[in-house]
């Protein structure tokens, strides 16, 4: 029997029902809401790893790799000479019966599947410009230095698998591997490392320069993808002791701390460099007169230069006998100190160059300190080379013929990679726009923070720049670099990407709420692993908001938006009862509304409508509360968001 109660709550429901619904199928629209707001987007988080909050689980783990490296320069034939001790601990709960490698150079090797992916006749960035250059290691020994015995190895293009005749334990067991190798460094190394011819000599910038561990992780075991070039890198975080032997006339600089540095310096460079780490004022270590003074350098044949860093992913390192040399105090919010400094030609000097490098670098680096996280390094070095720009911990590979805004430009964004992949240990071979993406952002806002705005960009108008984020040739975010079509790689690491933060954080979550939440998730991942989704989880958590609509069209799907005014009249025809405006979402993104409008005699006023709005409809109507006809509405007056067809944005009174 129905009460009357229930009776009344189903005559409601038929009342409703019955009321017609807005059809989706009354305009041209290609929305569907079911797929946008979906409550299934997430997948399912039962890891003791990695929590549904988007941070690391109780059950969290993460290996470690030390190196102990041994190496020098032979600058006639461009070799690098090296030994390795890596120390590596299993701090998972999985055995290891073997260990996988990376072999970076192997990229340059004629035979390397990077090699073979290349186009005929391309100018892609990731080869070597010497058409006839064999690069690639030479693996001389591996040895098991407990068992005292050679390894059981086999490589395979950029990786080596070493196979152990006692499995690794589970749960903190230590095995240590000794390699022996060398290689000829590319003279342009896929833009990552090379050599810069220059009037005083060359400019030698090394990286990918030893093996390094793979990544063993509880997402996906052993990440050992081969290196193509597009894909950058993922790695265990370590300690690492490095010495770098180079001629005594080379000046070298290094990821992390000189500790050596009366053996290599002269009394005044070792004077100066004591000036320097005290003052806020770039100070000449070694001047540019001063390159082609022998008595600049030790009058010895060779010098080893010994540098330490602690819990970093890499090391990067470069030396010339042509560099110029200058340093100044970097001041970190903790009241900590560390060094900025600056090695470049003659070629580089000047105001208008790289005379200004060290203070571009001190800026960037106590910026985002103190907006972010400290910066964890004892210096920070920026290198003039063939480079146009790479990042290292502790050191950057930039251009030796940027200047003025240009300079300050690349400086910033490749030490703002000191945050991402850095501090944020991303797995750049997968998922690029989590570093460059990322960065591109933070960017954006220093632009704004240096000195007083000196170098401040003007805010991107959608109107005219929707077409390189959502053209037709484009691809999702969330594809893997090697697979993006090359066009595509600005665009889908750096551009979109970035601005896709900048929206979130101007226009959607607001500044607080997003600063607040992105440190969050610095913090919860510094020196850790993080993925796609436990950067969305962190931020939905932190600020409050389910965003799975924003990361579905924006990250992994490659939606378009394109909302439309497709009526404007008056509640029963009376200017005075106010205004009725109708709107229509016709792709596939939604995005919050923003409405403006000016009446006939000039009052002007603004909506915003949430998301929500576009839950289970591709129609809406708002009312405006205004007493007089309308000269014009307006959505995204704006144009921030990134609409295909902004003319059907405006409705114009008659």
């Amino acid at each position: 029997m129905i009460t009357k109660i229930c009776r009344v709550f189903f005559l409601l429901i038929i009342a409703v029902i019955s009321v017609p619904a807005q059809n989706l199928n009354t305009i041209d629209s290609k929305y569907d809401p079911y797929a946008l707001f979906s409550p299934n987007f997430y997948p399912p988080q039962n890891s003791n790893s990695r929590s549904a909050t988007g941070e690391p689980n109780t059950g969290y783990w993460q290996n470690k790799a030390d190196y102990q490296i041994n190496a020098s320069l032979n600058e006639a034939t461009n070799q690098i000479s090296g030994t390795v001790i890596i120390s590596y601990k299993n701090n998972s709960p999985h055995t290891l019966p073997f260990l996988w490698l990376q072999l970076d150079q192997n990229l340059f090797n004629k035979d390397s599947r990077g090699q073979a992916r290349m186009p005929l006749n391309s100018s892609s960035r990731y080869g070597d410009s010497k058409s006839n250059f064999n690069g690639g290691y030479k693996i001389s020994s591996v040895k098991l230095v407990n068992e005292n015995t050679a390894a059981d190895y086999l490589i395979t293009d950029t990786r080596m698998q070493i196979r152990l005749p006692k499995a690794l334990q589970a749960g903190g067991d230590i095995i240590k591997i000794k390699i022996e190798y060398n290689f000829t460094l590319p003279e342009y190394g896929s833009d990552r490392c090379g050599i810069l011819n220059t009037k005083q000599g060359n400019i030698f910038a090394v990286a990918q320069w030893y093996p390094r561990l793979c990544v063993f992780d509880d997402v996906e075991g052993w990440n050992s993808l081969p290196y193509l070039g597009p894909g950058e890198f993922y790695l265990e975080y370590g300690d690492f002791d490095v010495n770098i032997t180079a001629p005594a006339t080379h000046i070298v600089v290094c990821s992390g701390e000189l500790m050596n540095e009366t053996e290599v310096l002269t009394s005044l460079q070792v004077s100066r460099l004591a000036q320097a780490k005290i003052s806020d004022n770039t100070v000449m270590i070694r001047t540019e007169s001063e390159v082609t003074d022998p008595s600049s350098r030790p009058k010895k044949e060779t010098l080893t230069w010994h540098f330490k860093i602690k819990n970093a992913r890499d090391v990067a390192w470069a030396s010339s006998k042509s560099f110029i040399w200058d340093a100044a105090k970097i001041n970190l919010p903790s009241g900590k100190t560390a060094l900025a400094m600056s090695a470049y030609p003659a070629e580089s000097s000047g105001e208008k160059g790289w005379s200004r490098a060290t203070e571009y670098t001190k800026g960037s680096i106590e910026n985002y300190s103190k907006r972010w996280f400290e910066y964890p390094y004892p210096a920070a070095v920026n290198v003039a080379s063939n480079v146009g720009g790479m990042e290292y911990p502790g050191i950057v590979f930039c251009g030796f013929k940027a200047t003025k805004e240009d300079l300050f430009g690349v400086t910033d964004h490749e030490f703002g990679h000191t945050w991402f992949p850095m501090i944020v240990g991303s797995n750049e071979r997968k998922y690029g726009w989590m570093d460059e993406g990322f960065n591109t952002f933070i960017n954006s806002l220093a632009d704004d923070d240096f000195n007083n705005g000196e170098y401040k960009n003007e805010k991107q108008n959608m109107e005219f720049t929707y077409m390189f984020m959502f053209g037709e040739n484009t691809e999702p975010i969330l594809s893997i670099p090697d697979a993006l079509r090359e066009e595509n790689i600005g665009n889908d690491l750096y551009r979109k990407p970035g601005y896709g933060l900048e929206l979130l954080r101007n226009d959607i979550l607001g500044p607080d709420r997003f600063d607040y939440a992105f440190k969050e998730y610095i913090k919860r991942w510094a020196y850790k692993h993080p993925t796609p989704w436990d950067f969305f989880r962190t931020m939905d958590n932190a600020a409050g908001e389910n965003l799975s609509w924003f990361w579905k069209s924006w990250f992994v799907e490659n939606y378009l938006l394109n909302q439309a005014i497709i009526g404007v009249s008056y509640e029963n025809n009376k200017a005075a009862n106010g205004a009725i405006v109708t709107l229509a979402n016709l792709e596939q993104m939604a995005m919050p509304v923003n409405i403006t409008y000016e009446t006939k005699s000039g009052k002007k006023g603004l909506v915003k409508l949430p998301v929500e709005i576009w839950n289970n409809t591709n129609i809406w109507t708002v009312k405006l509360s205004t007493t007089e006809e309308l000269k014009k509405v307006e959505l995204d007056a704006a144009k921030v968001f990134p609409d295909i067809d902004f003319s059907n944005n405006i409705w114009t009174g008659h």
